[in-house]
């Protein structure tokens, strides 16, 4: 990656959600903004823009991290996964969705796109995990509306559907 000035605006080209993309950045525009603004990708929200209530989790080249601390001209050349990218169409959700739908695991919808690409990237590491690491996980992030029960029982059914199991062994907490 070559050096930029301050405000200089460079043109930029990633992998997003399996197509590449292009678009421009000035040097000290963020991810999440390249990608609300530049892209018209807004599944990525922008929450405390210190990497904190973890709402603009992407996925950068497989592993789950926070597109505000990013800049933009950091992704280029990078594969970023986005939530736009989870499901295989409008109508063809995947298991995290589906569960999430299924067990009620978002009210305002702020935080869940965040939480969606964690564990994303989560599950695809850890096929069978233990409730206590998707609370943890879920730690890195900040939702006001839930309770957290709904997205853990979701999480914890999502898993065992991943791993080829029916709801109903699924052993949902």
């Amino acid at each position: 990656m070559r050096e930029v000035t301050k405000d200089e605006v460079v043109r930029i080209s990633l992998e997003l959600n399996g197509k590449t993309v292009s678009g421009n950045a000035t040097s000290r525009m963020l991810l999440t903004d390249f990608l609300r603004n530049e892209l018209g990708l807004t599944g990525t929200h922008v929450g405390c823009e210190h990497g904190v209530c973890g709402c603009c989790t992407v996925r950068i080249d497989g592993v789950a991290a926070r597109s505000c601390l990013m800049l933009a001209v950091q992704a280029d050349g990078r594969r970023i996964d986005t939530v736009e990218g989870l499901a295989a169409s409008k109508d063809a959700l995947n298991a995290l969705q589906r569960a999430f739908r299924k067990h009620h695991a978002l009210q305002c919808g702020f935080c869940t796109a965040g939480i969606l690409m964690s564990f994303s990237d989560f599950l695809s590491r850890k096929q069978n995990p233990e409730e206590d690491e998707v609370r943890e996980v879920l730690g890195g992030h900040i939702c006001r509306c839930t309770g957290y029960d709904g997205l853990v029982k979701a999480i914890m059914e999502a898993a065992a559907e991943m791993r080829g199991e029916t709801p109903s062994n699924a052993g949902a907490a």
